[in-house]
């Protein structure tokens, strides 16, 4: 079956750098767009960030353009959200999820399969 398993969240100083990881399998990985989303306690899940299938397109809330870039790696099956500059604000679960769509999508309901979630958390 299809799993998505994140990695690399933690505790940060507000201005300070993490790099999330999500490894993908079960899934023909290179022909799924792939997606960002966090959810902070008490809110709806949002949409972070998302890469076409070949990497050649990207879409970024306006809340993380600047700092956060994705980027995959089709022949590790993973993707990546670098994540520079961060805020208090920033801090959430977040999530990797594929999608069979062959655009860039950003609604949460247009994603096929997710992780469980790494913690981001980031002081003040």
């Amino acid at each position: 079956q299809v799993q998505l398993v994140e990695s690399g969240g933690g505790l940060v100083q507000a201005g300070g750098s993490l790099r999330l990881s999500c490894a993908a399998s079960g899934l023909t990985f290179s022909t799924y767009t792939m997606g960002w989303f966090r959810q902070a306690p008490g809110k709806e899940r949002e949409f972070v960030a998302a890469i076409s299938w070949s990497g050649g397109r990207t879409s970024y809330a306006d809340s993380v353009k600047g700092r956060f870039t994705i980027s995959r790696d089709n022949d590790k099956n993973t993707v990546y959200l670098q994540m520079n500059s961060l805020k208090p604000e920033d801090t959430a679960v977040y999530y990797c999820a594929a999608t069979s769509v062959a655009f860039v999508v950003v609604k949460v309901e247009q994603y096929d399969y997710w992780g469980q979630g790494t913690q981001v958390t980031v002081s003040s």
